[in-house]
Parts: structure tokens; C-alpha cells; sequence
């Protein structure tokens, strides 16, 4: 065999498997945001179940969001896709965006279920082009940040995962126990 004909065949090979195999085990983008906003709503509701609504004004610094605060901000993100979807950006000077206001455990599980159906409503409806479009945020016309709408609703995974740490350092330090993640913590060492 000579070269050429080995570095065609190799090609021909490499690219027959990688189609074949692309086609078979390469979820599209729209399931795998619904499969991970569904981990992340299972996750916060364990959080959200030990809330402690009577600690909800203890902050842990001056400079840091009281709970009800951070909680209630957690709950709003699972919204976000379904804020993200049909626009094109969000300018806190409009007035848009009004922050939640929870008094309650219940309060609180309420906002998170709502937004979670109306985001997993607005992805099941999305096709994989509605992602491509950009999406901002910004203040008075000043863009602050922007992403495709795929990344805008990456970054809002991120958001929860990240404000559900610092919960979860509340809890600690409020010796609430921590339910696992990703996995067991040191209250909980179950993987569920």
C-alpha cells in the first residue's frame, strides 16, 4: 500500500467512525441543558428542604448577601432560560428585573418549581438554532456582559452552582448539615 493510498484509507476510516459514532452517542446541546438544569433543581431542592427561614437576615460578612437574599437569587436563575430564550438581553434600568422576595421555606420551594417548569417549557420548545443568537445584559444601555444564548444559559448553570456553595457555607456555618452535590458530603454520604 503506498502512502497516499494509507493516509486515504486512515481518513476514510477516521471518518466513517467519527460520523457513526457522533451520530450514536452525541446528545443535542437542547437535551443535555434540560438534563442538567433537571440535576441542578434535584440538588437545590435538598438544599432548599433544610432552609431555614428563621436565619434568613444572617449574613456571614457585611459585604456578603443576607440568606433569604441568596437563596431567593438561586431559585430566580432556574428561571433565566426561559428569560433568555425569547429576548435579546435584560437592561436593569428598565425595571425588568425585580428581586424575589421570600418569607417562607415554602416561599422559596414555590420560586424555584415555578422557574424550573417555565425554564424546562422554554428549552423543550427551543430548537438548536435558538441557541446561536447573542444575549447581553446591561445597565442604561451599557452592556455589562454577553454571550450566545447557549452561553448565557451555561453561565446561569454556573450561577446556580456557584450561589449554592456559598448556601451551603451558610448552612456550615450556621450548623445546618449539607446534603451531597455531586456526590456524598461530610453530613450526607449518599450519592443520590
Amino acid at each position: 500500500m503506498s502512502l497516499i493510498n494509507f493516509y486515504t484509507y486512515n481518513f476514510k476510516t477516521y471518518f466513517f467512525v467519527n460520523l457513526l459514532f457522533h451520530k450514536k452517542y452525541n446528545m443535542d446541546t437542547i437535551d443535555q441543558l434540560k438534563s442538567e438544569l433537571e440535576h441542578e433543581y434535584n440538588t437545590t431542592m435538598k438544599f432548599f428542604e433544610l432552609y431555614p427561614a428563621d436565619k434568613g437576615d444572617y449574613a456571614p460578612h457585611a459585604k456578603s448577601m443576607k440568606m433569604k437574599r441568596l437563596a431567593a437569587h438561586i431559585a430566580e436563575v432556574f428561571g433565566w432560560p426561559a428569560m433568555i430564550l425569547p429576548n435579546n438581553g435584560l437592561d436593569f434600568a428598565t425595571g425588568e428585573y425585580k428581586p424575589t422576595i421570600i418569607d417562607s421555606r415554602e416561599d422559596l420551594m414555590k420560586k424555584l418549581d415555578e422557574d424550573y417548569q417555565l425554564s424546562m417549557k422554554a428549552l423543550e420548545n427551543a430548537k438548536e438554532a435558538d441557541l446561536k443568537p447573542n444575549w447581553s445584559i446591561s445597565n442604561n444601555g451599557h452592556k455589562l456582559a454577553e454571550w450566545s444564548k447557549y452561553g448565557a444559559i451555561r453561565h446561569a448553570l454556573n450561577q446556580i452552582t456557584h450561589h449554592r456553595a456559598q448556601l451551603g457555607v451558610y448552612y456550615r456555618l450556621n450548623d445546618i448539615p449539607l446534603p451531597g452535590s455531586y456526590g456524598p458530603s461530610a453530613d450526607s454520604q449518599s450519592f443520590a
